[in-house]
């Protein structure tokens, strides 16, 4: 069987969308999934009351199980009590709950590793709990994590194809519905390979730079 190749690039257009909706997914989820880190980090790092044992078992029932299932949890199941949410929502609901706990323990390590000495002259020269979380804590947490968060930042991107299973229409649904429709399985799968290739490997090495530059100080110079 010949490879199709005028057929495979007459899907590109459709190929171009679906990495749209990849990056619009992955970076929606990114953002949430640190701002619900931050916040995490945050009550840990106090020892709220309550709010504490709440984020330890988060974190536990997040990161022991599968994305899928919390897709198809949000998707299928909240419906039964009457809460209906769109496959675009359901996805960034799903990857901001795992990608909130992998990221929370990401800066709850960085905090750890953040001198205690510098935390008790924050206090001592009359800081507020949040002002020292704000400009002591997470730019130096930051920093000490990059690594970490860069990679989980490109795990959760990949993970955005397993949203196809809620008919949110990324690269791999993309893929799916033309070999459904056409029986062209090489060539979409070629294409989905080349876009994923071109997709990924730049950002990761975009990220492992910045990375770099971070931990060595050389912006702003």
């Amino acid at each position: 069987m010949s490879f199709d190749v005028a057929f495979a690039l007459s899907t590109l257009p459709a190929f171009v969308s679906a990495v749209g909706v990849t990056l619009q997914v992955g970076l929606i989820a990114i953002v949430t999934s640190l701002g619900v880190a931050s916040l995490n980090a945050a009550i840990v790092m106090f020892r709220v009351p309550v709010l504490q044992p709440m984020v330890r078992v988060y974190v536990e029932i997040a990161r022991n199980t599968p994305l899928l299932i919390q897709l198809f949890f949000i998707y299928f199941a909240l419906p039964s009590i009457g809460i209906r949410v769109s496959g675009f929502a359901s996805a960034i609901i799903a990857m901001t709950f795992l990608g909130g706990a992998y990221l929370t323990e990401i800066l709850r390590a960085g905090i750890d590793a953040v001198p205690a000495a510098q935390i008790e002259a924050g206090l001592a020269i009359g800081l507020s709990r949040w002002q020292l979380l704000r400009h002591v804590i997470l730019p130096q947490a930051g920093i000490l994590s990059t690594p970490a968060l860069f990679a989980n930042f490109v795990f959760l991107l990949k993970e955005t194809t397993v949203v196809s299973a809620v008919a949110v229409p990324e690269i791999l649904y993309t893929t799916k519905n033309y070999i459904a429709l056409y029986y062209k399985t090489y060539e979409m799968l070629a294409v989905m390979t080349l876009l994923c290739v071109l997709l990924f490997v730049p950002l990761s090495l975009l990220l492992r730079t910045l990375e770099r530059r971070l931990q060595h100080g050389q912006f702003g110079h």
